[in-house]
């Protein structure tokens, strides 16, 4: 007995500093940022736009670059993966369809954000003629978060015990009205996980919009979904390896990807409250 005590100590330890290990890293670069990007913060940084091959002015055409590129991947990768996930959990069964949809999902899944850059470009931006623009970038970024989406929304609709679904049936409720009625709302809280993290990776992607949407140096607010526009990811890039002078615009690079990391802060603290808005209508309910 007091070996396995000793053990269950040691184990519990080295989980506690493990865990601790990873906030302190979380917080070391979340500092880093800070201290070295604060100074940069000013009104004129996040309302003008970028002067002086983007070593001056501001950042605003790229905060609203990347704010119409999330809302657009989630419009679009949020209900496809909502109603994927509910087919495969709810109406496909056990057979070999749905383990193919499962490792085809696990695969898109695990490719290189680069490829889904490459195939955005051959189909939305040269074979639908969307061209260099918003609606191209926010599908290829849709894209890549559908698996995600796909995989938490039939996590979250397993987890539901079989109960609700039975007594949904004995009192007279068809599937469909089971699954949009009862099911759903319960496990939408945890489906809103998947948006969380969905959101967080399409604010930080590069790669896919770099063929997609991203503009070098565009000074200039979109008008339409057709329009090209700067993002903080790209310019990030952009600002901190090339330009005539590096270390001057260093300062501007760590202020870009503070601003970056406060978008994506704010995205979830709002998408975190609508999970927990949900999740106490469905207790209250």
């Amino acid at each position: 007995m007091a070996n396995k005590k000793r053990t269950q100590k040691i184990a519990f330890g080295v989980f506690r500093a493990l865990s601790l290990l990873v906030v302190g890293i979380l917080f070391w670069i979340l500092g880093f940022i800070v201290y070295n990007g604060f100074g940069v913060i000013s009104w004129e940084f996040l309302t003008a736009a970028p002067t002086d091959g983007m070593t001056g002015g501001g950042i605003f055409p790229a905060i609203v670059g990347t704010c119409c590129l999330i809302v657009g991947s989630v419009v679009f990768a949020f209900p496809v993966g909502l109603m994927s996930g509910i087919y495969i959990s709810e109406y496909a069964g056990n057979g070999w369809i749905v383990k193919f949809i499962r490792i085809m999902t696990n695969n898109l899944g695990g490719i290189p954000s680069i490829v889904f850059g490459l195939f955005g470009m051959a189909l939305f931006v040269n074979t639908f003629g969307f061209g260099d623009s918003i609606i191209a970038g926010s599908f290829t970024l849709g894209l890549l978060i559908l698996p995600l989406i796909i995989r938490t929304t039939e996590e979250a609709l397993k987890a539901i015990p079989a109960s609700y679904r039975t007594g949904s049936f004995a009192l007279g409720a068809s599937k469909l009205q089971t699954i949009f009625r009862v099911v759903l709302p319960v496990a939408f809280p945890n489906i809103m996980t998947g948006l969380i993290l969905s959101v967080g990776r399409v604010s930080g992607e590069t790669a896919p919009i770099l063929f997609t949407v991203a503009a070098y140096f565009l000074p200039k607010l979109p008008t339409s979904l057709f329009d090209q526009v700067m993002a903080l990811p790209y310019h990030l890039y952009v600002i901190a390896t090339s330009g005539a002078d590096i270390e001057a615009s260093r300062p501007i690079a760590y202020g870009t990807a503070l601003v970056l990391i406060v978008i994506v802060l704010l995205m979830n603290l709002l998408t975190t409250a609508l999970r927990r808005y949900f999740g106490k209508k469905v207790k209250a309910g």
